[in-house]
């Protein structure tokens, strides 16, 4: 996390509820969270079978589901990164500019799922909404439209430029999420100002 969420829950009093973490990777945010939320109110979605089967086998108890998201279920071809972190559904744009040591390896087809029929499953009041990707995250926002209105806090990966063919811009996340009473307050922006972490709250 670029933005340190310490400081956020200083800063805007943040309460948490339920995190919804799409993005888990191997879960680094768990000790964290764990700070200010028990495990059982913290669902995580992760991509990739086998990093979802290594954190449960890390973190006993952990509520994570394995789920390509996007903002309808249709047929995607998943890539795999070669660092692991960059796998995505879309294909690099700016991204191989930027690291050309990065390149996808493999690839699987898979039918997406949208956050709204996964969420549901559990009994999370979740508040606090963490993004992670790749550029599909305006697709994840979208798919639970439903529930917005009782989330209070989004932590998402944004992006100035097209790092990835076609992904959704910072400035499109604003206007969608100010139609929910969202305002972006914090930004921290790296890759000459291409990609970055923002944060938003209803103000």
């Amino acid at each position: 996390m670029l933005i340190s969420l310490d400081d956020l829950v200083k800063k805007y009093s943040i309460k948490f509820n339920g995190i919804l973490h799409v993005g888990a990777h191997h879960c680094e945010e768990l000790e964290l969270y764990e700070k200010y939320l028990q495990r059982d109110k913290i669902l995580w979605i992760e991509a990739l079978q086998e990093k979802v089967n290594h954190c449960k086998s890390l973190y006993p108890n952990l509520l994570i589901e394995q789920a390509v998201i996007s903002d309808k279920e249709e047929i995607v071809t998943f890539n795999i990164s070669n660092n692991g972190q960059s796998s995505s559904i879309l294909e690099f744009g700016l991204h191989s500019t930027f690291h050309p040591h990065v390149h996808y390896v493999s690839s699987f087809s898979t039918t997406t799922k949208m956050l709204k029929d996964i969420i549901c499953k559990y009994d999370i009041p979740y508040n606090f909404l963490n993004l992670d990707i790749q550029g599909v995250e305006l697709k994840a926002l979208k798919s639970m439209e439903a529930y917005l209105p009782s989330i209070d806090y989004i932590y998402t990966e944004v992006n100035s430029d097209y790092v990835y063919k076609d992904c959704s811009l910072v400035t499109e996340i604003d206007e969608y999420l100010k139609t929910f009473g969202f305002h972006r307050v914090e930004t921290s922006w790296c890759e000459n100002y291409r990609w970055g972490d923002a944060f938003y709250c209803k103000i």
